[in-house]
């Protein structure tokens, strides 16, 4: 796989849509962030996930995903090589970071609603 890939699945999920970051693609639904690659020319695509996700996954997978180091990592942000995944592999890591990031914006969603009384 490489960014071309991932730019299609990222872009194959219902409401995704491609926007820029500090000049690196990312990948959004409602307008929040779900992956990038901003870390393409080291051959990485970034993935925004729990920290139990990232666990699974770099422990199911240790050759193709790895923590991003520093605080994004510990935070949950997870690099996956692109030349190592399959399209099964990077499709499924892809929809796992969007299925989190609309989960996400529909909890955030039902906190900003108004009470009708």
């Amino acid at each position: 796989m490489n960014a071309a890939d991932f730019r299609r699945i990222a872009l194959s999920f219902e409401g995704a849509e491609e926007s820029s970051h500090m000049g690196a693609a990312d990948f959004r639904v409602r307008g929040r962030i779900f992956a990038t690659l901003a870390s393409q020319e080291q051959g990485y695509g970034n993935l925004m996930l729990t920290l139990e996700q990232q666990a699974d996954f770099v422990g199911e997978l240790p050759e193709v995903f790895l923590p991003i180091p520093g605080g994004w990592g510990r935070m949950g942000m997870t690099h996956i090589r692109l030349a190592k995944a399959t399209e099964d592999v990077l499709t499924g890591a892809l929809r796992t970071a969007w299925q989190l990031r609309v989960e996400k914006n529909t909890k955030a969603k039902k906190k900003r609603a108004p009470r009708r009384g």
